[in-house]
């Protein structure tokens, strides 16, 4: 098997034929560094690659399966880490100049897991500068591209583990959604992306943008590869005071049930708020396509309407920003990180100052501001209070809906992956990429985007929401569709 065929298998191909003792993990390891090295100068999907420690942890899986270890489901499989999560000895930036160079003393909950499965980490993936974008436009280090146009976005903030998985340089990546910073990504490069419940998933080691909607979840070219690394990265952690202190739900046997392509019994909400203006006809010629194929299935659809859903945005860039301002107060370049103006000279106000000046992107300052203006005080009350409770609204439409379906289905995005350089001026417009993903982020449930089908060449995701902790829910139709569609390959890089 030559190298290129490696690089096309997915996650389970990649685990059985290591298993089978048919391949090695290095084997794979190096085939998958070697495509970073012939692609990645294009795509720019990787802000640090770990060859030396990815090949170290490929031949420790190479010598338990020679000593008789029983494997686990994903060990040999390489994975790439988006640079939000910490990686003990390896650099961590979260996409931003104030945090270049640092190495974590450190492994996040995420990332020891992965370690434990026997997964190989290739290293850490390009991303808007603390996850605030929708373009990974907005990275200190260079935007990443669209392996299907490499003049497009890849979507954001998670554009690097979604590019990386689309370009085929990794079969599995770890990506945080916020907002939709795993879907929409996922949507626009026509990969997999799921959010978990809020609390399925450790927070532990994850640099905090908004700690009441950063969710960690997998990314992968097909559902069941994103299952089943779900099933390795979730579960309770005592280091984390959100984590839910319950079982994943079985995604991975639900993957399986999604795609022998039954749906029988399962009744499906379109939300109405989300199929009318606002989207491009392409797009949602493709989701209708998708709900006929669905439909066709067994699923009984019937149209929901989730009123409050249209003050997500707004309510979403209170809170999120709110929360921003807090979180991101420690890095002032005293304790690591970058520092400017430390010349002896100086106070430590100026110091502070002079490092955030120079350490922040313009996206993170403004939301910066736009968050310490609404806690301010004599301002607390009317904007993020009401934010608030524009969220419990939220929240009580999605009780509502799932009183009488068992899962919500939408567009992912509005509309395709747009051209680089198309929206930065307007903030308000890039905004918009995140306008079906974020109502699921406030109500704190799961949701998974899954190729569905193209406009006008390029990709477009069909998204599935459930109740929280009814992770399953989501897998089962998710792979159902996919059984029924396939998977979607870029053009050749």
């Amino acid at each position: 098997m030559t190298q290129t065929d490696l690089t096309r298998l997915t996650a389970t191909e990649i685990a059985g034929l290591v298993a089978a003792g048919e391949t090695s993990a290095v084997e794979v390891t190096q085939a998958h560094l070697d495509r970073i090295a012939a692609v990645d100068d294009r795509v720019n999907a990787f802000l640090h690659v770990d060859g030396e420690g990815a090949l170290a942890a490929a031949r420790a899986v190479d010598a338990r399966r020679a000593a008789g270890e029983e494997l686990g489901p994903l060990a040999g499989v390489p994975v790439a880490v988006k640079d939000v999560l910490t990686t003990k000895g390896v650099p961590t930036t979260v996409g931003s100049k104030i945090l270049q160079g640092w190495r974590p003393p450190y492994d996040s909950t995420i990332v020891r897991r992965l370690r434990e499965a026997g997964t190989v980490m290739l290293g850490k993936t390009n991303m808007d500068e603390f996850a605030m974008g929708s373009s990974t436009e907005y990275s200190a280090y260079g935007p990443t591209h669209n392996p299907w146009d490499l003049s497009r976005i890849p979507g954001g903030s998670g554009g690097g583990s979604a590019a990386a998985l689309a370009a085929y340089e990794a079969p599995l990546a770890i990506g945080s959604d916020t907002g939709g910073s795993i879907r929409q990504p996922g949507a626009v490069t026509g990969t997999v992306g799921a959010k978990p419940t809020y609390g399925g998933t450790s927070r532990y080691g994850l640099v905090a943008f908004s700690s009441s909607l950063d969710t960690p979840g997998p990314c992968a070219r097909t559902v069941l590869d994103a299952a089943l690394l779900h099933e390795v990265i979730g579960g309770h952690d005592p280091r984390d005071s959100t984590s839910i202190p319950q079982p994943v739900p079985d995604v991975v046997a639900a993957a399986r049930r999604g795609a022998t392509g039954d749906l029988t019994g399962v009744r499906l909400g379109i939300v109405s708020e989300f199929t009318g203006e606002g989207a491009e006809p392409g797009v949602l010629a493709a989701f209708r396509e998708s709900v006929d194929t669905l439909t066709k299935l067994g699923a009984e659809i019937v149209e929901v309407s989730c009123p409050n859903f249209k003050y997500a945005l707004p309510a979403y860039y209170l809170i999120a920003p709110s929360e921003c301002s807090s979180n991101l107060a420690r890095f002032d370049g005293v304790r690591f990180g970058l520092r400017v103006g430390d010349d002896g000279n100086r106070s430590l106000e100026e110091v502070m100052s002079l490092t955030r000046e120079a350490g922040f992107g313009p996206e993170v300052k403004r939301r910066l501001m736009i968050g310490t203006y609404a806690l301010s005080s004599g301002y607390y009350d009317a904007y993020y209070g009401q934010a608030q409770k524009v969220r419990t609204l939220i929240s009580r439409d999605f009780a509502a809906a799932f009183e009488r379906v068992d899962a919500l289905i939408s567009p992912t995005t509005p509309f395709v992956a747009f051209p680089i350089g198309a929206r930065t001026a307007d903030p308000y417009q890039m905004y918009l990429a995140d306008l079906f993903t974020i109502p699921t982020n406030l109500y704190g449930g799961p949701g998974i985007s899954v190729p569905c089908g193209l406009s006008d060449g390029l990709p477009v995701g069909l998204q599935v929401m459930a109740p929280t902790m009814a992770d399953d829910r989501m897998y089962r139709v998710a792979a159902a569709l996919e059984s029924a569609v396939g998977t979607f390959t870029p053009p050749a890089l």
